[in-house]
């Protein structure tokens, strides 16, 4: 890969979220406080958060980050969609560290190294670096992890384009491989159904996130194969699935469902959120 580009600025910052460092701080440190979560047997490996604007899912993504509060992992690997239409199958930042009004992020570029192999050796192909990035999905999440976690962390971003499970489940093993030994944290950065009226998407969630709560990545794909659910960021998904499974992880936990409808009102055409934590039971 070639030499990283100086720190990534946001183009998110004022307008997804909060652009004032003190008013971010306290809108999400109000998400997270307002989660009412149940009690989670075992350690934590991964979370599923939604990626709308925090005003939309910022509720939602309260309860999976809560879920981590406290925890201080050395290396967080941020998985999300790539929504906009690069042509590589799967992407990260081509710069040294993400910024966000809460402060600068830096990539681990060592974690980033192995991840590239791990895909190369697998699927022939690995990560394709982009600079100055318009996508969402991945920096939405960031703040969320700055109030919530403990420790000063560095970050492995992965987009991903490809929505094929041959990709998604070499993803999870070249992840699973990058973090094994590591004090890591896996997120999957993924909306749900997308503008159907409030009844019908609550449908075709309930059966996308019976399948995340069943620990079925197979059964995700599938779901959305016969669109009986939908997960704009499937791949990503799945491949967090996949890699927290080989971390040791047997059980995945719902934790919130809801939709834009429940903060506009309009119920009309809506998106789904969903929060879901993927643990590790103690013996």
């Amino acid at each position: 890969m070639d030499t990283p580009l100086p720190v990534r600025p946001s183009p998110l910052a004022g307008s997804w979220y909060e652009g004032n460092p003190q008013a971010l701080a306290r809108s999400v440190d109000g998400y997270l406080d307002q989660a009412e979560l149940p009690e989670l047997p075992g350690s934590v490996i991964a979370v599923i958060a939604p990626h709308a604007g925090h005003r939309y899912s910022g509720p939602v993504a309260g309860y999976a980050f809560a879920a981590v509060r406290g925890l201080a992992p050395d290396l967080v690997a941020v998985v999300s969609p790539m929504h906009h239409p690069y042509a590589a199958p799967l992407l990260t930042s081509a710069h040294d560290a993400y910024a966000t009004p809460l402060g600068v992020i830096p990539i681990d570029r060592a974690a980033v190294e192995t991840l590239d192999a791990g895909l190369n050796a697998r699927l022939g192909y690995g990560l394709t670096p982009v600079a100055n990035d318009p996508e969402h999905s991945l920096e939405i999440e960031l703040p969320f992890l700055q109030r919530a976690l403990a420790s000063d962390f560095q970050l492995l971003p992965v987009m991903v384009r490809a929505q094929m499970p041959e990709v998604s489940r070499a993803l999870g093993a070249a992840l699973a491989e990058t973090l094994r030994g590591r004090n890591a944290l896996l997120v999957a950065s993924t909306d749900l159904s997308h503008f159907y009226p409030q009844e019908i998407a609550n449908a075709l969630d309930a059966e996308m996130l019976r399948q995340i709560e069943a620990f079925s990545p197979e059964g995700a794909f599938e779901t959305e194969r016969t669109g009986k659910g939908f997960a704009c960021g499937l791949g990503a998904l799945t491949a967090v699935l996949w890699a927290a499974h080989e971390l040791g992880a047997d059980t995945v936990k719902l934790l919130r469902h809801a939709t834009s409808g429940d903060v506009t009102g309009d119920h009309s055409s809506v998106v789904g959120y969903g929060a879901a934590v993927v643990l590790h039971r103690a013996a």
